[in-house]
């Protein structure tokens, strides 16, 4: 069969390493595999495909260092979630049987107990029996905290199957931005990086969670995904007729050619696996310090991190070797797969030198932006909108409150604000449609939470960016989360506005809260605020961030977390915490989130382009990462924002209610959610509104105030050094 598409030149600079032990693990997989019914007489496989698929050498390429029994144990984990892969495919997907497919995946999880000493049920299939002896034999080496993050990866990657059945029966293919976020929430990449630890080192429990880790284990997972879509093409769409592969998704989203998007999918790839060097050699280190890891825990943190990245080059040895996969003379024509060096058989020196070329264009891409261009007037293209903006009728009142509030916390004697920057932002008309049937306490306490937000963006980048000083900025940050208690500690006498309005914030907003709802809420504030470190972190290093770690941060720098909890407020304990976690209700979220944080920046591009430097802004992204000019980028963000919109629309219409049948929902919490989708649409509507309304993103208010500060007012540090030192100490 002719190749759809010539494979591209991949970044690969680490040599793939073997595993010494691969015969044994390779023997052991096969008995084990037939011990559990997956060969002969399963209907799935015989030994030759076994034989063929060669999962022995994929675990003896990607995990390179371990002994002989752990690489078994390893090799026998893959071809259960291989066969497993094939099973249901075989069984539900080519039937297109949704309810008999839920009900395989529901009895999974019961395999995985916590506590071994849990009964499981009878296996009733290779794919149960596989998975009840696989995790008996790992967890016992493996602490409660592992257990936990790898139980919940195995039940991301097993819904996966689930997303993409319910694709196939709508013929539906995902836009770029889904396809990413629910690929790598689903996909199986987190699930390896668990099986890495087991590996090499276990994560300690205190940065597992961290942003420096999560963002290794998600550009890896895009590595390996990516990568994946493209050798797997051929197999997926044209043979099986899978609509969930990234060049499929680029291709149809795009109108372009296959190989424009396999060429485009291998660009976005290669920038994960920059992004992927950069945060191991940057921010990771940064973490190790800020957190005091001991040096033991330093080298399971580094000796993970080189898992993953033994993983991606042996990964990509493999691919090229299955014959699972599309790799028709690839092996004789990858330059860097790592066989032999830069000089190995079948390079070209003129290969090698152009594409390290190109690798090192991309890379100094993202640092070599000229701030301060004159952009001129944002261009606003027509938005689509298909709900009706309706405002709180006491916004008058609220309008007349946030100003003295504002006063009594300090936010306008700091230099970064005064009266009528805070008259032309008209906060409360922004509150005013997100609840439009809120009480005048309700429109109060979101005016005045998005008033100290929005203070909270300009604060960090005016006072902590023109002073470079990312020490004064964390320190700030951890200063805030003193200033939400969550089981009634005492907060701190507060330094600044900042920490003044949020503790004030906090005390109003969760008084009748119980101790987990106060820890959600504080967990969502602290996302926000350590984004804004983020992207000051950034700033200092004149980075634009490439478009997927910008989507994922510019959520939290948007407030997004904090803005889903206080429309969760009213929810009560009724709706069950699965439904939050469901696919439906995040990519819902998602959706609309993505549509208001776009509206910002297409609004506000003119002002953080010309009058601030900045380098976080979507449509200066796209022009760096695709080459394009603004309105080319405009393009791009307008049409993404149409997309999401769209999925916002088409989720509520047709996946909620499969949701709600899943889960047997009674009435009351369907009502609840229906009305939280309400919430949400008002949300983007009353965004949009005060967009078009507001003084703070206009060519004519930025040419009168120009976003610096105050006059006469340039504020002074919330701590000088003999009180930084205090504070950090009390920290």
């Amino acid at each position: 069969m002719t190749q759809p598409f010539e494979l591209p030149h991949f970044y690969m600079p680490y040599p793939a390493r073997l595993n010494p032990h691969l015969d044994e693990a390779r023997a052991h997989t096969t008995e084990w595999a037939r011990g559990m019914g997956m060969l002969e007489g399963s209907g799935i496989w015989e030994q030759a495909d076994l034989d063929a698929h060669d999962y022995g050498l994929l675990c003896a390429y990607t995990h390179p260092e371990c002994d002989g029994p752990a690489l078994s144990l390893i090799t026998d984990w893959y071809v259960w979630v291989f066969f497993f892969d094939d099973h249901f495919l075989e069984t539900f997907k080519r039937s297109q049987d949704r309810s008999g497919g839920k009900a395989y995946l529901d009895r999974l999880p019961l395999f995985m107990p916590l506590d071994l000493s849990t009964p499981v049920p009878e296996p009733r299939n290779p794919v149960e029996a596989g998975l009840a002896d696989l995790w008996a034999r790992t967890v016992p080496s493996m602490s409660m905290g592992w257990r936990r993050r790898f139980a919940e990866s195995t039940e991301h990657l097993l819904n996966e199957s689930m997303w993409e059945l319910s694709n196939i029966n709508e013929g539906r293919v995902a836009n770029p931005v889904e396809y990413i976020e629910m690929r790598r929430k689903v996909g199986g990449a987190p699930w390896s990086a668990g099986l890495v630890e087991y590996a090499t080192a276990e994560v300690p429990e205190q940065v597992a969670r961290s942003r420096p880790l999560r963002v290794l284990m998600e550009t890896f997972s895009d590595g390996v995904h990516l990568r994946n879509d493209l050798f797997s093409y051929q197999r997926e769409v044209e043979e099986e007729g899978e609509l969930s592969n990234g060049v499929l998704v680029l291709e149809t989203f795009f109108g372009c050619t296959t190989q424009q998007a396999a060429d485009t999918v291998n660009d976005i790839l290669s920038s994960r696996l920059y992004q992927f060097e950069h945060t191991a050699l940057t921010e990771v280190p940064a973490l190790a310090l800020e957190k005091g890891l001991t040096p033991a825990d330093v080298r399971a943190v580094t000796q993970y991190t080189q898992g993953l990245q033994d993983w991606q080059s042996g990964g990509h040895e493999w691919h090229l070797r299955s014959s699972r996969y599309m790799n028709e003379g690839a092996l004789a024509t990858s330059p860097l797969s790592g066989r032999s060096g830069l000089g190995g058989p079948g390079t070209s020196a003129a290969d090698v030198g152009a594409l390290l070329a190109a690798a090192g264009a991309e890379r100094l891409r993202a640092y070599t932006h000229v701030p301060y261009q004159k952009v001129g007037p944002s261009l606003l293209p027509d938005f689509y909108m298909p709900f009706q903006v309706r405002l709180n009728a006491d916004l008058a009142g609220a309008r007349r409150r946030v100003t003295p509030w504002a006063h009594s916390m300090g936010l306008l004697r700091e230099g970064v604000w005064d009266e009528d920057k805070l008259d032309a932002y008209d906060l409360p008309l922004c509150a005013a449609g997100l609840d439009p049937d809120g009480t005048p306490e309700a429109l109060d306490l979101s005016s005045q939470w998005l008033a100290w937000g929005t203070y909270g963006d300009d604060y960090y980048p005016m006072v902590f960016g023109h002073r470079r000083d990312l020490a004064a900025a964390k320190l700030c940050t951890a200063r805030l989360s003193a200033c939400m208690p969550v089981e009634g500690e005492e907060i701190p006498p507060p330094a600044n506005a900042m920490e003044r309005g949020l503790a004030d914030l906090w005390r109003r907003t969760t008084a009748s809260m119980t101790t987990e709802a106060r820890r959600t809420m504080r967990a969502a504030v602290e996302v926000m605020t350590e984004s804004w470190v983020w992207e000051l972190s950034n700033q200092l290093q004149h980075r634009i961030p490439d478009p997927v770690d910008y989507l994922e941060m510019r959520r939290a720098t948007f407030g997004s977390d904090l803005t889903k909890s206080l429309c969760r407020l009213g929810h009560g304990p009724k709706v069950p915490p699965e439904v939050y976690r469901s696919g439906p209700v995040r990519s819902l979220e998602n959706a609309a989130i993505d549509y208001g944080m776009l509206i910002n920046d297409v609004f506000s591009y003119q002002k953080e382009i010309e009058y601030e430097g900045e380098v976080h802004n979507a449509l200066l992204v796209v022009q760096n990462f695709f080459g394009c000019d603004y309105p080319a980028a405009l393009g791009v963000v307008h049409d993404l924002m149409t997309q999401r919109m769209q999925q916002f629309e088409h989720v509520a219409a047709h996946e909620l209610p499969v949701l709600y049948e899943d889960l047997g929902l009674s009435d009351e919490v369907r009502e609840i959610m229906q009305g939280y989708v309400v919430e949400l649409q008002n949300w983007m509507a009353g965004i949009l509104k005060w967009h078009y309304d507001c003084r703070r993103y206009g060519a004519a208010d930025l040419a009168r105030r120009a976003h610096g500060f105050v006059p006469g007012q340039l504020p002074e540090l919330p701590f000088g050094p003999a009180r930084r030192t205090a504070s950090i100490a009390a920290l």
